[in-house]
């Protein structure tokens, strides 16, 4: 829109139009500034990121990044959400998780939730983790079943849980055609989970059942979960969805149910990233490609996918677990923007156990704030023609039906899994994307990149253990170095202390506190408490600092320069001193007496790892 002022001439007029190429030219000088000397697309290149499955987001987009046309809301290819007034009326469904098996204590729970903001109620049922399906009744004592939505998570406990479900809606005069929800059958998902055979006979069974008797519940859900949290990609989610869609499309047709019958039977579940902009193209590349796969169907008019995004357990961070506040309210920013149906925030203590009432009340509130106070529901699409967004739900929905065909052309998601080249395609992300963790090219703030090593640690009540089930494993963010901060903690128990790590920085501070500043926060990731005093050393103080520091390694932190002149001499001090290993916070060099280098992009966790080791830390 051109704002013109009151003579009626455009602000803009007098300025000329700047192209690509000055943009560039700027770009280079800057970043020959900062000692890149690159000219051309290379300039462009230097700042661009990359995002996995061999997507790279750009420093900068224009008009000339066209895109397929993503139509308009409500209507094919639904890219843009599944219905024409997106989250207008009433805000996008927020989705409280409960997974209690006491039934008391779960209905005080629920109870609170529903009374705070909470419209609907996912609850896992049976298993170590979920309410037993005979405490299903006492459990939602209180709800009002016509007003909030029930959606189970039942695993291998799917037909006495359902049963239970709806003979308390019936007992309650619930009538049939105002039930809603999802009854949550997921046959293949939770093959991924445990590895056992799928067995889709009673997910049929309801599904027509729900086909004549209840229209407003869905029988089926579509959980890419299992996939993210075993470490998969975003195209690799969206793919594995696909083929689990298609293979339930199938089956239900198969069992006498029309195509756009079974498509209104299904639900999908996605993870909502604290990468905003990648969850926002995950959630509309998700609905563009299963638009298509209902038009080949013959379903075009079913195409609008029903999503349920969940913020990810796979960044919820054990240590400064306060920054997951942060982090899931990206990601639940990310699934409202995307046009998801329903969004569950998890509460900023799921990975430390049982959360409590107050991370609950956060979790809710997440989305009241962004709904209410950030009215980010009140515009159709609020990330639509943004030439960024537009460009990367295309990239990404490529590449999410490219991961699609090869499943297809193995056979299909159930024989996909079964040979294992669903574990193994995820595994090798996983191994690629934690090398970078492990160089700290993906920070994790709070523990790989700031944490605090006085913070008090945040204590809650165990969940229930799960047993391994032997499918899909889990992973976190945090692990390598939750295991490095572990052993520091068991060695502070032992000893009163933690593993210290001596800072020898030559100079003065305008020349060493860059590199002693980076060291440190190296070093704290692993659990290592830095000794930086005196503020600088020389080859005659440095023995004696070492000494009264009480650490058992040290490292040199400094210029280049300084380096030349004083690292051999120093190094050699800190030696004789006792120093069981010598670093220097820089790129490699000729130095004697200095054992490892430490610099942006090496592997930070073998590199303290080694140290650990050294030292005896078990």
């Amino acid at each position: 829109m051109t704002v013109l002022p009151a003579d009626g001439l455009s602000l803009a007029a007098d300025f000329p139009d700047p192209s690509h190429d000055q943009w560039q030219s700027l770009v280079e000088g800057v970043l020959r500034k900062s000692g890149k000397d690159v000219t051309g697309t290379a300039a462009e290149e230097a700042l661009s990121t990359e995002l996995g499955d061999g997507l790279t987001a750009r420093p900068l987009y224009t008009s000339d990044d066209t895109s397929a046309d993503p139509g308009f809301p409500g209507f094919v290819p639904f890219v843009r959400g599944g219905r024409a007034t997106g989250n207008t009326v009433a805000g996008w469904d927020v989705r409280q998780h409960h997974a209690l098996p006491d039934p008391v204590r779960l209905n005080e729970a629920l109870l609170g939730d529903l009374e705070n903001g909470v419209t609907s109620l996912w609850l896992a049922v049976g298993g170590p983790g979920g309410v037993p399906v005979s405490g299903l009744a006492r459990s939602l004592d209180g709800v009002y079943l016509d007003l909030a939505p029930v959606v189970l998570d039942a695993g291998d406990a799917l037909d006495p849980a359902v049963r239970a479900l709806l003979a308390l809606h019936e007992t309650r005069g619930v009538a049939k055609e105002a039930v809603r929800g999802s009854l949550g059958a997921d046959p293949l998902g939770w093959t991924a989970r445990t590895g056992t055979e799928p067995d889709l006979t009673a997910a049929l069974h309801w599904a027509q059942v729900c086909r004549h008797e209840y229209p407003g519940l869905r029988a089926l859900t579509v959980d890419a979960l299992p996939y993210h949290e075993a470490g998969g990609s975003a195209a690799e989610e969206l793919g594995l969805s696909l083929a689990t869609g298609v293979a339930y499309l199938r089956a239900l047709t198969a069992a006498g149910l029309s195509a756009e019958e079974a498509c209104r039977q299904l639900e999908f579940r996605y993870a909502a990233t604290a990468d905003q902009f990648l969850t926002i193209a995950k959630l509309r590349a998700a609905r563009q490609l299963w638009a298509r796969v209902a038009e080949v169907c013959g379903a075009r008019a079913a195409g609008a996918q029903h999503q349920h995004a969940v913020t990810s357990s796979v960044m919820m961070t054990r240590r400064d677990p306060w920054v997951n506040m942060l982090r899931t309210t990206l990601a639940c920013l990310g699934a409202g923007v995307g046009g998801a149906d329903s969004v569950t925030v998890l509460p900023f203590d799921h990975a430390l156990g049982l959360p409590d009432a107050f991370a609950r009340r956060i979790a809710r509130n997440t989305s009241t704030i962004l709904m209410e106070e950030s009215h980010l529901a009140r515009v159709i699409d609020p990330a639509g023609g943004s030439w960024y967004v537009e460009r990367l739900t295309d990239e990404l929905a490529t590449a999410a039906w490219s991961f699609f065909q090869e499943v297809e052309r193995a056979g299909g998601q159930a024989a996909a899994l079964r040979s294992g080249m669903v574990g193994e395609r995820i595994a090798a992300t996983w191994a690629a994307r934690s090398r970078d963790l492990a160089r700290r090219k993906e920070p994790v703030t709070g523990v790989s990149e700031f944490p605090n090593l006085d913070e008090r640690s945040v204590e809650r009540e165990p969940a229930p253990a799960v047993p391994s089930a032997g499918g899909l494993p889990k992973v976190r963010r945090d692990e390598a170095f939750e295991t490095l901060r572990a052993r520091s903690d068991r060695h502070l128990a032992a000893t009163g202390s933690r593993p210290k790590v001596f800072l020898a920085a030559l100079g003065p501070a305008a020349v060493h506190t860059a590199r002693a500043s980076f060291a440190a926060n190296l070093f704290r990731a692993g659990g290592f408490e830095p000794v930086h005093e005196p503020a600088s050393v020389d080859a005659s103080t440095a023995a004696g600092a070492f000494t009264a520091g009480g650490a058992a390694i040290a490292c040199l932190c400094s210029s280049d320069a300084l380096y030349a002149q004083q690292a051999d001499a120093v190094a050699g001090e800190l030696r004789s001193a006792g120093a069981e290993q010598v670093f220097l916070a820089g790129r490699p060099g000729e130095y004697s007496g200095v054992d490892t280098y430490v610099f942006a992009g090496c592997d930070v966790v073998a590199v303290l790892s080694s140290a650990l080791d050294r030292m005896g830390v078990a």
